[in-house]
């Protein structure tokens, strides 16, 4: 009886086929989950700005005079202002200051000498808030009276000298509490018998200086708002004549910030080109003035002349003209992008 070979246990198991290996994915880029690195999106935007400049100059060159006399009516509405205020900082300036009105005047007893009044200047001058002081001697004083009055042969006629020294004292600032204040410190020094303050002209100079102040904000505030009417006005005009172009670019998915980005270049180069103007029509214009105002001067033997437009008030002019431009067309594209959307 021949022995039976027993199945091995790899010939009772049918052989399983081989398992399917998954694909192997690709590494992905990080490029591809990110989106376009930021060197990408940076020149892009750059580029898209750089376009819409080009594009807001080119059409500003295709209408020059009608450009140019926007931005005059532009520039006249910027130069008033500043003129004005121009004009007052130079009659602030007429006569030496302001500060000679507020002048303290310090009368010395009768008996107090010439050096004693050079010591009273000495003091004076150590004292804070004092910009100058200056010693009249009694002679001076009577001298100076005889011709202002015109009393001098009655006054030779006097035994004495019936003035006193005095010393003038010229302030820092034009204030009331201030000056009141250095007026009683003066009046606590030695030899003065009396110290005199004029508050009521300082009180009158103060008032001038504020309604100037106020009349010239009130102008800038009047001529402010008619130059935003203006440039709203001719960005309107432009958005007019490209409604169509518009439509189309937001038909194809155009932003709306794509959509004002020109504009708002444009209302700046009004405001630029205006700021321009306006320097040039305030320095000619004091240049102007300043002839008459020179010959006027030296008749009463002064040298006064009119100050130029300084470099910080024309950059100020230039910064606020294009901030103004820019203004005004935001408000304008504002109001008119809701109306530009496609039907």
């Amino acid at each position: 009886m021949s022995a039976t070979r027993s199945p091995k246990v790899s010939d009772r198991v049918a052989p399983r086929a081989a398992e399917p290996q998954p694909p192997k994915k690709k590494p992905r880029r990080q490029d591809d989950d990110d989106g376009p690195d930021f060197g990408t999106l940076f020149h892009a935007w750059l580029e898209s700005h750089r376009a819409s400049l080009a594009d807001s100059l080119k059409r500003l060159g295709r209408h020059p005079f009608g450009s140019l006399f926007t931005c005059l009516v532009m520039a006249v509405a910027l130069s008033m202002p500043m003129g004005l205020s121009l004009l007052l900082k130079n009659v602030e300036r007429l006569g030496g200051s302001w500060q000679r009105a507020a002048q303290i005047s310090l009368y010395m007893d009768l008996g107090a000498s010439d050096a004693d009044g050079q010591a009273l200047v000495a003091k004076a001058k150590g004292l804070g808030g004092v910009a100058d002081a200056e010693y009249v001697s009694r002679a001076q004083a009577l001298e100076e009276f005889q011709q202002q009055s015109g009393l001098g042969q009655a006054l030779k006629e006097l035994p004495d000298n019936p003035l006193p020294g005095t010393v003038v004292v010229t302030p820092l600032e034009v204030d009331k509490p201030t000056l009141e204040a250095l007026r009683e410190q003066l009046a606590a020094l030695p030899n003065v018998q009396q110290a005199q303050l004029d508050l009521v002209w300082v009180e009158r100079l103060a008032a001038i200086l504020k309604l100037g102040d106020r009349f010239i904000f009130g102008l800038a505030v009047l001529l402010i708002s008619a130059l935003l009417l203006v440039i709203g006005n001719t960005i309107r005009l432009h958005i007019e004549n490209r409604r169509v172009e518009i439509e189309v670019i937001k038909l194809v998915g155009g932003t709306d910030a794509y959509v004002r980005r020109p504009f708002l270049y444009m209302g700046a180069l009004y405001g630029l080109g205006a700021g321009l103007l306006a320097w040039a029509v305030l320095v000619f214009g004091l240049n102007w003035l300043n002839k008459s105002v020179v010959g006027l001067s030296e008749l009463y033997g002064s040298d006064f002349a009119l100050g130029g437009v300084p470099l910080s008030d024309a950059v100020s002019l230039l910064l606020g003209a294009v901030l103004l431009g820019y203004i005004g067309a935001w408000i304008a594209v504002a109001r008119h992008l809701r109306e530009l959307a496609p039907r």
